[in-house]
């Protein structure tokens, strides 16, 4: 027979805040989103979290980390959630997942390239023409050479 653990193997809101080094408003907004279940309550009125919380709470941090949304992280828990995932499935969503990472390097390329070619052009001065605004007004960015 299985013992059923008591409310002393459970922590606070705020520990397990303190233990996954996070805090206490995106635990509250997981549970709000219902990324997090809703927890058990102490007879005193006490959010209490057990070793399932902890471990969720790690899994959705270390996720968006990576750079996960909230949805592709619902996915992936609901794969959890069912038990019946398989390693392909997980797979394939972490292979979308990394092109859309790459996709937004690449953009992030091209932004560098051109705030990199709008600083060149600017020359700081006291002048009231500047190429950083007249660029962010619509006109065209010179290449280094077109200059």
């Amino acid at each position: 027979m299985k013992k059923l653990p008591s409310t002393s193997d459970f922590v606070t809101r705020g520990r397990l805040a303190a233990e996954t080094d996070s805090n206490i408003e995106t635990i509250r907004y997981y549970e709000k989103i219902a990324l997090m279940p809703a927890p058990r309550r102490s007879e005193s009125g006490y959010r209490l979290y057990g070793d399932a919380a902890r471990r969720r709470l790690r899994f959705i941090l270390r996720g968006r980390e990576l750079g996960f949304s909230i949805e592709e992280l619902r996915s992936l828990l609901s794969l959890v959630d069912g038990g019946d995932y398989t390693c392909g499935e997980v797979h394939e969503m972490t292979v979308e997942h990394l092109e859309n990472v790459r996709t937004k390097i690449n953009d992030l390329q091209r932004l560098e390239r051109t705030l990199a070619n709008m600083s060149a052009q600017c020359e700081g001065g006291e002048v009231p023409e500047c190429p950083v605004i007249d660029v962010l007004f619509g006109k065209p960015v010179l290449g280094p050479l077109e200059k």
